[in-house]
């Protein structure tokens, strides 16, 4: 280690920066001649560098870095790109989700970045892992201009200790991010100046136009949602808590259904908060740290997020006071998609290595607005794989601007954008490893009971942690059990400290028989009329599995 006073002139680089830049060079053309490049620098080394170097970036009361991200302050899914190519082009669900690029096409954007970050005085490279399970593993590198991105990918990858550093070796994906330039408009097959494209024959990924992190963060997802299926391995968008008695949960939700706040549970250890992996062996996290929203965020609400936000955090695109630093996370004045990035050994309660057992019990959240599926239903294996591929939630008013009633809201496998293969794929595999290893799926609404929003109430979250204790007790499966019509659900007639009306919609219904009715197959029709999308590959008894009118 040498000693230096801040400020003063670095070292050359260390042999190890020196390697990293002759394999750029060979492998990309980066040239290491007249480009700085600083391999896997320490958090305080990425401090100093994005407050010297970017415009804006600051430090919060905190100790967070505060890194602002320019016009995009979310993901552009309208930019995303597969490349179409030989190696995978029969595997891949083509379609909105996944569009085509021409291989030309790709190799021109790539060429656009690497000519962008060869005239950077600066380039930052991390190399670490995505997934905790070292048999299913894969080496990342990142190579970026920004000290922000390559923080905020310290935090969400792996961390390699030095001795798997020092053998790293040949990454197994790379990601070009070079989103400070723009994507040529006029290149074939761009929509904009934002580009983010995945190439799966070249395992790359090439990054133009954005500088939003979590781009990184989810082109990884994507590509081990690509990856892990074709190893016998089923990725998941998902939240994992482990019990005292090492028993597993998975939960599955789109945004507001409570996924993020019900895993956080003080009872049992976080594995982790959004992407995992299930193989022969059990679970595994894909992630080193944790990506939450902190809008509205506080102490009070949810405070193992707001304690985690400290030294080695990133906040994205918050707002600050100018003398105290301290974050104001009610204002929304940039962005209502405020983020902030954390490693996970910052929440107290993290299981690390973050891998457990094969789950016990898979919870599948919804948000109905509309007040007609009940508090908690058992699944079959049939049902499980329907509802697991609709992927339902409603947006109800005043969530985004235009939104006067409750509106559907289906997203394949609880996460359409990230999905490589065809949704029916990832819906088989977990079905079987259901069936193998005695996992009991359930379907739990976190919304409005008996009523639409405006009318009835939001299901209390005191009466959803109480189904979930009486779920992780066993008590739920061994339940008495009453029949729901249209969705064919199997509803417990009973549940510890939750009043039994409250299990049946039709009992709790603030309105006529008619108007419950009209709700109940409004909601069935938007169910039967999204899931033609998948009819084509689904499975029979996926499809017969669904609500009968």
């Amino acid at each position: 280690m040498t000693a230096a006073r801040p400020g003063t002139p670095r070292p050359a680089s260390s042999a190890s920066n020196s390697k990293v830049g002759e394999e750029l060079y060979e492998y990309a053309g980066i040239d290491y001649d007249k480009v700085t490049i600083k391999r896997n620098p320490s958090v305080a080394v990425l401090y100093e560098e994005a407050l010297a170097h970017e415009e804006g970036t600051v430090i919060s009361s905190a100790g967070a870095l505060c890194a602002y991200s320019g016009k995009k302050t979310g993901r552009s899914p309208k930019d995303k790109r597969i490349v179409r190519e030989e190696t995978s082009e029969k595997d891949i669900w083509w379609g909105p989700v996944n569009t085509p690029l021409d291989e030309k096409v790709f190799l021109i954007n790539r060429e656009r970045a690497v000519d962008y970050l060869n005239t950077r005085s600066r380039l930052y490279v991390f190399d670490g892992f995505a997934g905790w399970d070292p048999k299913y593993r894969i080496k990342v590198r990142i190579v970026a201009s920004r000290a922000y991105h390559i923080l905020f990918m310290r935090n969400m990858l792996i961390r390699p200790t030095e001795e798997e550093l020092e053998d790293f070796g040949t990454p197994d994906f790379t990601i070009f991010n070079a989103g400070e330039f723009p994507a040529n408009r006029y290149t074939t097959g761009m929509t904009s100046t934002t580009s983010v494209s995945v190439n799966f024959k070249r395992n790359e990924m090439v990054i133009l136009g954005t500088e939003y992190a979590g781009e990184m963060k989810k082109g990884i997802f994507t590509v081990m949602h690509y990856l892990m299926p074709k190893a016998g391995v089923l990725s998941l968008h998902s939240s994992a808590n482990e019990g005292a008695d090492g028993d597993v949960t998975l939960f599955f939700g789109l945004s507001g259904t409570g996924k993020t706040t019900l895993s956080a549970d003080p009872k049992r250890q976080l594995i982790g908060d959004d992407e995992h992996c299930w193989s022969d062996s059990g679970v595994f996290n894909i992630e080193g740290g944790c990506y939450a929203k902190c809008i509205d965020l506080s102490a009070e609400k949810e405070p193992d997020i707001f304690n985690a936000i400290k030294f080695g955090s990133v906040l994205e695109n918050v707002v600050l006071d100018e003398d105290t630093r301290e974050v104001d996370y009610s204002d929304d004045f940039l962005t209502e998609n405020t983020r902030a990035s954390y490693p996970i050994y910052h929440i107290p309660n993290a299981k690390i290595p973050c891998m457990g057992s094969h789950p016990k019990n898979i919870i599948l959240l919804t948000c109905d607005a509309f007040g007609v599926l009940p508090p908690v239903s058992k699944l079959t294996s049939a049902q499980a794989m329907y509802h697991f591929i609709s992927g339902y939630t409603t947006k109800v008013p005043g969530t985004e601007d235009g939104i006067v009633e409750p509106q559907a809201t289906f997203s394949a496998c609880f996460g359409a954008p990230f999905l490589v293969l065809h949704p029916q794929r990832y819906a088989s595999m977990l079905a079987d490893k259901m069936s193998t290893y005695k996992a009991d799926a359930w379907l739990i609404n976190t919304g409005w009971i008996g009523g639409k929003a405006g009318v009835a109430k939001r299901c209390p979250l005191k009466y959803t942690r109480a189904i979930l204790d009486a779920i992780h007790s066993g008590e739920l499966a061994n339940a008495e059990y009453a029949h729901y019509d249209v969705f064919n659900l199997q509803v417990p007639t009973k549940v510890p400290n939750v009043p039994d009306e409250m299990l049946d919609p039709r009992k709790v219904w603030m309105g006529s028989s008619e108007e419950y009715n009209e709700s109940l197959r409004k909601v069935a029709t938007m169910f039967i009329d999204n899931f033609k999308i998948y009819q084509d590959e689904a499975a029979p008894e996926t499809i017969a599995a669904g609500p009968k009118l």
